[in-house]
Order: structure tokens, then sequence, then C-alpha cells
């Protein structure tokens, strides 16, 4: 079990092409807020279909893309 689970469950069962979300809406999904080691975890987002395809620390924002 992953810390990131609520988001990647989130992801998936959203069932979109793309999603561009705000730290804060992280946050409220998971229930803490977006650290560094998201950098490591990120990965575990291709178990349920997506990928992270940019992190923009200056909108403070990450871009996820469904894996084809």
């Amino acid at each position: 079990m992953s810390k990131y689970d609520a988001l990647w469950n989130y992801l998936k069962d959203g069932g979109k092409n793309e999603y561009k979300l705000s730290y804060e809406e992280i946050k409220d999904i998971s229930g803490f807020d977006l650290d560094h080691s998201f950098l490591t975890y990120k990965k575990e987002a291709k178990a349920y279909g997506y990928e992270v395809s940019r992190i923009s620390m200056k909108e403070k924002t990450v871009f996820f893309k469904k894996v084809l």
C-alpha cells in the first residue's frame, strides 16, 4: 500500500486522458501536502494507467497523462 493510493485511484476512477491537478487538489485527494517524496512515488502511477508528464513548481501543478 502506497501513501499515494488515494491519488492513483482518483485518476483511474475518473478515466480522463489527462489531468492537471494543483498541489492543493492533490492535498485534498491524498490528505497531505505534496512533498519531495512524490518524485519517488510518481512511478507507481503506471500501475493505474497513468504517468506524470510534467511537474510545474512555478504553477504548483502536476500533469498526468493516460498511458496507452
